[in-house]
């Protein structure tokens, strides 16, 4: 008789099984399965179970686990897909009821949708509680011969009211089958999958309410157990087989299911998109040369051959709509930058023909792909071009991507440690013990912590936590919403992919992205891109200040006090150009021309980075440019001779060995893969054509081990031209609006402290003068005003933003005259202390002429004063007679010394507005020191004197047992580390304190791109 398997439940369904496919398969080979059914309560994880079945040789079927509904009761069912109108059926009801929150198909959708289904009704407590003959008859009538009963044994026991439930199918001629349901592998991961469960459902393993499984046998049993289980019964097992081979469902793979455009049934699409590429073409360059026509015509042919139009003409619709809507865009985006036709419908701003890009390197006619046009939004609105596409295409064709995220090795521990109940500083334990790092395994963990190790031991039910979340570690564990990516269908999604409810109105697909795409479906990438908000905000707040409206696509190119900038590596926030290491490349290269900062971009990776040095030197006369062979120079000549771009391998091959570019674009693919059959037969291909060409076998292989050496390096020339365009568009905008570019970067750093504060430092050496907080100027964020930057109100820590919004809304009405007028006009509800002693503290209320000390004595008055004129947001009894009624007075009190307020604008600001302690101590002493900002530039082991005051102390032991210390250490330019060994600790261990000043003498340590000083004296 056959094996097979009907009830497999997956770890797809999250934490309703622990079934892995990579273990679940060499298991069912073993066991000599034939057939095989995923049943699981929502369509997730059928695409790998199908393929695992199709490498296996095993027939795959694909089942539900769901509820019926029949006069307002429910009652469980599975169902099978026996033919493909029942798989799109499976794919409708799944969807139905994921969308609808629906807990049972009701009785018009499963009339609707049960061709094509086979009814297993189980003997589950729900079929056996009472008599239960109308709604089998109502199910026999609905499937008819497809409407069986099916008996589980779990464990080869037999639950007592079989016998009546058998004498019940037998009564309705319902056919029986036999089953099992399994969610764990074996047996002894009963428990594993009890946890599991708890997990899911929130609760301890021994909370009272947990559900608990009914039966400790959901394991997937051997061929013996399954037929002794049955050995009374064999017809049964026998029509088990029969009825998953009937099911023969074949599911459509790598098809092509793109999108359509809308467009009058009578337009030809070919001269729609020629019409609209060459009208975009001549905005953009406007008497183009006959080259651009040619390579418009050549790629609008490929685009039509593939069957590519629709695609292209929706990306250009949602571009226009980006941009109508004042939508900030980025210039391209990976290869899409090397269309031309992409350039003339504004989905992207680089030029191909001008930058020497490949149109093979994007669409190959020699490999068909799906394009892959990935677009760059302002994140702030990146959500509304999402609901354009979805309102224009319709709510039943688009979608987002599912994601699952999975039970990484730190959330497994603490996850499966609460459901064991372990106390809070036990999970505080694991959390520190567990490192967060990617790729960080439960057993990597333990084996570079030996005090994990320890603390496991100590006691039995660690040990038992431990393998328990070995065990669970890696499963999936909840579903969220790919950051990006999203699905347009040519017809309803549900003819091809199950869906569920998601986010705002738009829906959620089953199934992850690599499965979309296995199916044929086409993702879009919608990424939001912080960058391009900063660029959109200094944008808004030129226009706000001077009314001057700025085109980012036609700032010049070449502008060289721009490069000025880029050559002395101030690119504190220059998207791509910020990191010390990209710094010190763009000081070595000195960008003169926009190529310098697309070869940086390209070069700035492990690897390639070994060759900016080689750039730099060629670049400035240093070393004279080599190749390898003179056919090279008109390639090589942009990057010095050293090759850059994956693009460069393309043109050598076209050139040198005659390739076409669809052929030099699969060459750069296979020799990239590094593999030596692959490396030996492209050889042999490029060897031939250098031949035909008239070149040697020597130069040919010369060449050839060039490719090979730098497959691996080389970036794709479009996605760098493009993602430089940003850099160069922010380093412009830093060189000639820096006031507005650091606004713009201050509001987009709010609530990162560090970032600000290194802000806050540039802005103090570049002069730029900086205005304190105003109740009567500060705009919501930052702002700039009169040529200088004002702190907005959100940047005061602890203000409610409802406070914010009810001072600007008073403000309209006019400037506020006192803090009592304040409290008269804003209400009881948000003139409070929480609000406005940060405000005061800040500096906020200083422009009414009186100290801060006096301010906050005053404060108490004014909020009662607040409480009894205007109570609440609504027309107060006194609000007709005016700010003169009741007045109080400001109360007397000394004033604020100046140290006290540095302390009180750091605590609710989060950096020293007014001066630096450090700076003022330093005027003080009247001393020479290094900066520690400087400290990076300075020789290894090279003596220096600093002032610094201390922020956090760290003292551990060493190996041998001696205290020592590591100081953060900041003065007015940031911070450092200060590393005391046990002699000097023995010292000064006394002085280190919390905001203590210290003059600190030592040897400035200069090591792995970290710096830091070794201390040898130190002075209060």
């Amino acid at each position: 008789m056959s094996m097979v398997y009907p009830h497999i439940s997956t770890s797809a369904d999250l934490l309703k099984s622990t079934v892995r496919l990579e273990q679940l398969f060499p298991y069912l080979k073993e066991q000599g399965a034939v057939s095989a059914a995923i049943v699981n309560t929502k369509l997730y994880g059928i695409l790998p179970f199908w393929e695992a079945c199709r490498r296996a040789g095993i027939h795959g079927v694909v089942g539900l686990s769901a509820f019926i509904e029949h006069e307002e009761q429910h009652y469980p069912v599975v169902l099978y897909a026996q033919s493909n109108k029942g798989y799109s059926n499976l794919l409708k009801i799944s969807s139905a009821l994921s969308t609808r929150d629906k807990k049972s198909i009701p009785e018009q959708w499963l009339k609707a949708y049960r061709e094509g289904l086979v009814c297993v009704i189980p003997n589950k407590i729900e079929w056996m509680l009472t008599d239960r003959s109308s709604v089998l008859q109502y199910v026999k009538e609905l499937f008819g011969t497809a409407a069986f009963g099916s008996i589980e044994r779990p464990g080869g026991i037999k639950s007592e009211k079989e016998p009546s439930f058998v004498e019940l199918c037998e009564n309705m001629k319902l056919s029986i089958i036999a089953s099992h349901e399994s969610r764990y592998l074996h047996q002894q991961d009963a428990f594993a999958y009890e946890v599991a469960s708890a997990i899911g459902q929130g609760l301890k393993i021994n909370d009272p309410e947990r559900q608990k499984p009914e039966h400790l046998f959901a394991y997937v049993p051997s061929r013996t157990e399954f037929e002794s289980w049955f050995a009374d019964y064999p017809e049964w097992l026998q029509r088990t087989a029969d009825l998953l081979e009937s099911c023969q469902v074949t599911i459509a793979m790598n098809r092509q299911l793109l999108p359509v455009f809308p467009l009058a049934e009578e337009t030809d699409k070919v001269s729609f998109i020629a019409e609209l590429c060459k009208a975009g073409l001549t905005e953009r360059a406007p008497g183009f040369s006959e080259n651009y026509q040619e390579r418009l015509d050549y790629e609008l042919s490929v685009i039509g051959s593939m069957g590519f139009i629709d695609y292209f003409l929706i990306v250009a619709d949602f571009m226009k709509y980006a941009r109508d809507q004042g939508i900030m865009t980025g210039p391209g985006r990976g290869s899409s930058a090397s269309s031309l036709v992409a350039y003339s419908l504004k989905i992207t701003d680089v030029d191909p023909i001008e930058h020497g890009l490949l149109f093979e390197r994007f669409l190959n006619p020699e490999r068909i792909t799906l394009p892959d046009i990935d677009i760059d939004f302002a994140d702030h609105r990146r959500h509304e071009v999402v609901d354009y596409v979805a309102k224009k295409y319709g709510a039943v064709r688009t979608a987002q991507i599912i994601t699952f995220g999975t039970l990484s090795a730190k959330a497994v521990a603490r996850d499966t440690a609460r459901v064991f109940g372990f106390e809070a500083e036990e999970l505080e334990a694991i959390s520190k013990m567990i490192p967060n790092r990617p790729g960080t395994t439960l057993r990597s963990a333990l084996k570079e912590s030996p005090a994990l190790n320890e603390w496991i031991v100590e006691r039995e039910e660690r040990k038992s936590w431990f393998k328990t979340a070995l065990k669970l570690e890696g499963l999936p564990r909840h579903a969220s919403t790919h950051a990006a990516g999203v699905i347009l269908s040519p017809t309803p999604l549900v003819d091809h992919v199950p869906i569920e409810k998601g986010h705002e109105e738009i829906y959620l697909t089953q199934w992850p992205m690599q499965e979309l795409e296995a199916i044929g479906l086409l993702k879009m990438d919608f990424l939001g891109l912080r960058n391009l908000t900063i660029l959109e905000q200094i944008r808004s707040l030129i226009y706000w200040d001077t009314k001057k409206r700025i085109d980012y696509r036609s700032i010049p190119l070449g502008d060289a006090e721009t490069y000025k900038l880029l050559a002395l590596g101030d690119t504190t926030g220059v998207f791509q150009l910020e990191s010390d290491g990209m710094r010190r490349a763009l000081q070595q290269i000195k960008p003169t021309a926009f190529g310098d900062i697309v070869a940086v971009n390209a070069l700035f990776r492990p690897g390639p980075m070994e060759f900016i040095p080689l750039y730099a030197r060629r670049k400035h006369g240093q070393e004279a440019v080599q190749y390898v062979h003179p056919i090279l120079e008109p390639i090589l000549s942009e990057t010095y001779g050293v090759i850059v771009y994956q693009e460069q391998i393309m043109h050598i091959a076209a050139k040198m060995a005659g390739f076409s570019l669809g052929e030099a674009d699969l060459l750069r693919r296979a020799v990239s893969k590094k593999k030596r059959e692959i490396l030996d037969e492209e050889r042999a291909h490029f060897t031939q054509g250098a031949k035909v060409k008239g070149f040697t076998e020597a130069e040919a292989s010369e060449v050839y081990d060039l490719i090979v050496r730098f497959a691996d390096y080389g970036f794709p020339k479009s996605h760098a031209v493009a993602y430089s365009m940003i850099s160069y568009q922010l380093s412009y905008m830093k060189t000639h609006y820096a006031v507005y570019f650091y606004t713009g970067l201050l509001t987009n750093s709010a609530g990162n402290a560090d970032k600000t504060k290194q802000l806050m430092q540039e802005i103090k050496e570049k002069k730029i003068p900086l205005l304190p907080p105003s109740v009567q100027k500060s705009r919501h964020s930052f702002s700039v005003e009169g040529g200088q930057i004002r702190v907005g109100l959100n940047v005061v820590k602890g203000i409610p933003g409802t406070a914010i919004k009810a001072m600007l809304a008073a403000r309209e009405e006019g400037p506020f005259s006192s803090l009592f007028n304040i409290a008269e006009r804003i209400s009881a509800l948000h003139f409070t202390r929480k609000s406005f002693e940060p405000l005061i503290k800040a500096g906020a209320l200083d422009e009414f002429g009186y100290d801060r000390g006096v301010l906050l004595a005053s404060l108490e008055s004014a909020i009662k004063h607040a409480e009894l004129v205007k109570p609440t947001e609504d027309p107060g009894l006194f609000d007709d007679m005016g700010s003169s009624f009741m007045k109080p007075k400001y109360t007397k009190a000394t004033d604020m010394p100046e140290t006290l307020k540095l302390d009180y604008e750091k605590e609710v600001l989060g950096f020293y507005l007014s001066k630096h302690p450090i700076e003022r101590e330093k005027e003080d002493r009247q001393k020479s020191y290094a900066e520690l900002k400087s400290l990076k530039t300075k020789r290894d082991r090279e003596l220096v004197k600093v002032l610094g005051m201390v922020e956090d102390v760290k003292r551990i032991r060493t190996k041998k047992g001696d205290a020592m210390a590591f100081v953060t250490l900041v003065d007015e330019t940031g911070p450092t580390s200060v590393t005391l060994f046990p002699v000097e600790y023995a010292k000064y261990n006394l002085l280190l304190e919390p905001q203590a000043i210290l003059e600190i003498q030592g040897l400035v340590e200069n090591r792995n791109q970290k710096t830091a000083i070794i201390c040898k004296t130190i002075e209060t």
